[in-house]
């Protein structure tokens, strides 16, 4: 994803999410929830501000859950179980 290599190379930065329009209200929500410092105006992309590692962390997991398809996310929880 583009959004955890923009953050590799600048630390405390404001990014730009492309995010499907019907999916970026549900995005911004959880974004807030997890406490991370997000914009989302009218017609305008989602802007998130990133301050350390953590956070670019949890925007991969949220906006994978949103991108992935339903056979992608099973495969990856079925990894999760094979590792235990």
């Amino acid at each position: 994803m583009e959004i955890l290599k923009s953050f590799s190379s600048e630390l405390e930065a404001k990014h730009v999410i492309q995010v499907n329009w019907a999916d970026r209200w549900r995005v911004y929500q959880r974004l807030q929830e997890l406490d991370i410092p997000c914009w989302c105006e009218a017609n305008q992309p989602l802007t998130v501000q990133i301050d350390n590692v953590v956070a670019a962390i949890q925007l991969w997991s949220v906006m994978r859950q949103f991108m992935a398809s339903r056979q992608e996310l099973l495969w990856s929880l079925e990894q999760c179980w094979q590792y235990r």
